[in-house]
């Protein structure tokens, strides 16, 4: 029953609309609709992992390029892959924009279905029924979380759409002040209607717990870029604190969090969800490598193991050198490949990095790319916490160093973290965040949030006037669809 109301959901949503993107200009292909969908339990959890499953669009590629691609810790491998250089190096306009907002409007619009019409069912329990409006609530805080710190201004959709009418499908861009205003009341919401802090099995749903996470992190940036100064900051680290009071820690494995068969680990507070025979791989595997260069290093074929999708993107030598060679996050997060030098008599010529947080499962002996896409862990809460604990004039050395003590073991004699002025303190938590969330796709917005790109990014570095490219331009397709949604400023 159930995974027949997922399949017919998925018609549903496919037919009824997709939020802000041209599909919507589509005649219907399916009869199913509204009135004949909405009416038990069983299709309200139908629409809720539609929900989940939409967000895979999301999460799969573009949420990587969205959030750390444009930081420059990587470049280009010996793979071609040159539709994405204008990534990296900085260089977008309309016609190369990257990735659309289409694949998130299409979850929003999942979520303003389930808003609208789920109310309406019975539940065997309220407590159940509530928990899905909380969830449903979280999503459309985070989805336009990610828009709005990608393009500013957004078109604000809190109705399904659901017909074709042009007053309804196209908007203007609402201002980025009121679409926050907007993520703070979804995130109330979503708090409101939770009842506990557990999670559900596999931690890939919202809980009260990864929402409070998410509430730091926008509280974090309102407090930042918005002026919200200590009210937003304190805000921030209260939600983080109320985080410990949830059933989580720290692995003492750092290489285990991502693993496929730890799938839902207690560092884990929001993930998506991928599966064998159910998913498509990852971005994850553009970073991996599809042949050996001959005669390469077998110290490092035996740690990177079977092949797997390829080697197009690298790590830049400035974030391999950022590692020490004690921390151990480098091992587990990518391993340098190299092959035999006859010059040098030794494996010293350097082919890439392969990366190996997310290196995903053997199946019939081929490499699959599908560990999950981890929005939220326990370590992300610490470091955010000594952001906001060190904004307020307050020690963020106790949340720092739980942090170091597992990146160095038995090596942390020597690696403390010591607080010291503001500014170094700054610095110290945003490499730390380098160091530990590399390949998660945070990093750009941390960047970003810290207000560091014209230091930290050679394009940045060389044009520090062209504060307008911290916002990514509309593409020419969305501008076409969109009628009444302009161009960022020095995009035109």
């Amino acid at each position: 029953m159930r995974k027949n109301n997922i399949l017919i959901f998925s018609a549903l949503i496919i037919t009824i609309g997709t939020g802000c993107t041209k599909t919507l200009e589509l005649e219907p292909v399916s009869s199913i609709s509204t009135a004949s969908f909405w009416k038990s339990e069983d299709d309200a959890n139908g629409a809720l992992r539609g929900m989940y499953i939409r967000l895979r669009s999301v999460t799969a590629t573009n949420l990587y390029l969205w959030g750390e691609s444009r930081s420059q810790n990587l470049k280009q491998s010996l793979g071609n892959d040159f539709s994405n250089l204008r990534l990296y190096n900085n260089t977008l306009d309309p016609t190369v924009a990257g990735p659309d907002w289409s694949s998130v409007y299409r979850v929003i619009n999942d979520v303003n279905l389930i808003l609208k019409y789920l109310p309406n069912i019975s539940f065997k329990t309220e407590a159940d029924k509530n928990r899905s409006l909380a969830e449903a609530y979280a999503m459309r805080a985070y989805c336009y979380f990610i828009m709005a710190k990608t393009w500013g201004d957004l078109p604000l959709v809190t109705e399904p759409t659901e017909g074709y009418n042009p007053d309804v499908i196209y908007r203007e861009r609402t201002s980025v002040a009121a679409i926050f205003t907007q993520i703070k009341s979804d995130i109330a919401q979503g708090l409101s209607l939770f009842s506990d802090n557990s999670f559900t099995a596999g931690r890939n749903r919202w809980s009260k717990p990864a929402l409070n996470a998410l509430k730091g992190d926008v509280f974090l940036w309102t407090a930042k870029k918005l002026n919200g100064g200590n009210e937003d900051l304190t805000a921030a680290l209260s939600a983080l604190n109320d985080v410990d009071a949830a059933d989580v820690q720290l692995l003492s494995d750092f290489g285990r969090i991502f693993d496929y068969d730890n799938k839902g680990n207690k560092e884990i507070l929001m993930a998506n969800n991928f599966l064998l025979n159910e998913t498509g791989s990852t971005f994850m595997q553009n970073m991996y490598i599809d042949a050996y260069p001959p005669n390469s290093d077998p110290a490092a074929v035996a740690i990177i193991g079977a092949v797997g999708g390829a080697n197009y993107w690298t790590l830049t030598d400035d974030t391999r050198q950022k590692f020490k060679a004690e921390d151990l996050r480098r091992t587990a997060t990518y391993t340098e490949l190299y092959s035999y030098d006859e010059a040098t008599s030794a494996y010293t010529k350097f082919y890439g990095c392969i990366q190996r947080k997310f290196d995903g499962m053997i199946n019939a002996g081929a490499r699959t790319f599908i560990d999950d896409v981890v929005l939220y862990r326990y370590a992300d809460v610490l470091l955010m916490k000594a952001e906001a604990q060190n904004a307020l004039d307050q020690d963020p050395s106790d949340a720092m160093n739980k942090i170091r003590k597992r990146a160095f073991g038995s090596n942390f004699s020597g690696n403390e973290f010591v607080s010291g002025s503001k500014e170094d303190n700054n610095n110290a938590i945003l490499e730390e965040r380098l160091l530990e969330f590399l390949y998660e796709g945070k990093y750009w917005w941390d960047i970003l949030r810290f207000d560091k790109a014209a230091e930290l990014i050679p394009y940045f570095q060389s044009n520090p006037t062209d504060t307008y490219k911290y916002l990514w331009p509309l593409s020419l397709s969305i501008l076409s669809t969109e009628p009444k949604a302009n161009q960022n400023p020095g995009y035109q």
